[in-house]
C-alpha cells in the first residue's frame, strides 16, 4: 500500500515502465511484421525485446508525466463514480481505477506515439493525424487494457511490495 509521496513516485515509475515496455514490445512486433506472418506473434524473435527497450526508455517518461498530470486523477474520478469503498470490495475499486486510467492514458499515449512515430519521424502529413490517432487507439486499447489488468499492475504491485515492505 502506498503511504508516502516518495512511495507514490516509486510506484508510478515502476508502473510507467511496466506499461511502456509491454506496449512497445507489442507495437515493435507489429512494426516488424510479425503479426502478418503465418503463425503471427509466435514467430517473434528476441530483437523485438531490445528494440522495444530502447523505445520504452523514453516513452515511459511520457507515461509518467501524463499519468501524473491527468491520467491518475481522471482514473480516480472514474472509480469514485463507479464504486463505493464503504460497500464494494477494495479490489473492485482498484480495478475501476485501473480501467478509468487506461481509458484516459491509452488515447493520450496513442496521440504521443502518433505524433512522434508517424508524423515527426515517418513524415506523415499533420492533416492525417486524426485518422492516424484513431487507428493507433484502436490497435492499442485492447492490449493496453489487458496488459494493465493482467501484467503491468500485478507486476508493479509485486515489485513495489518487495522494495517497500
Amino acid at each position: 500500500m502506498i503511504q508516502t509521496r516518495k512511495q507514490g513516485i516509486l510506484f508510478g515509475i515502476i508502473m510507467s515502465y511496466a506499461m511502456a515496455y509491454g506496449m512497445e514490445v507489442y507495437n515493435m512486433a507489429i512494426k516488424m511484421g510479425f503479426s502478418l506472418q503465418l503463425g503471427g506473434f509466435s514467430n517473434m524473435t528476441n530483437i523485438v525485446f531490445w528494440e522495444a527497450l530502447k523505445e520504452a526508455s523514453y516513452m515511459a517518461l511520457f507515461v509518467f508525466l501524463f499519468s501524473n498530470l491527468w491520467g491518475n486523477r481522471i482514473g480516480a474520478g472514474f472509480a469514485a463514480r463507479h464504486c463505493d469503498p464503504q460497500k464494494d470490495h477494495p479490489y473492485f475499486c482498484q480495478l475501476m481505477r485501473q480501467g478509468g486510467t487506461v481509458a484516459v492514458m491509452c488515447p493520450t499515449m496513442s496521440l504521443v506515439a502518433s505524433i512522434l512515430f508517424n508524423v515527426i519521424l515517418a513524415g506523415a502529413p499533420w492533416v492525417e493525424l486524426p485518422a492516424i490517432w484513431v487507428g493507433t487507439v484502436m490497435k492499442n486499447f485492447p492490449m493496453a487494457f489487458f496488459r494493465n489488468f493482467f501484467a503491468a499492475a500485478p507486476f508493479s504491485h509485486w515489485l513495489f511490495s518487495r522494495l517497500c515492505h
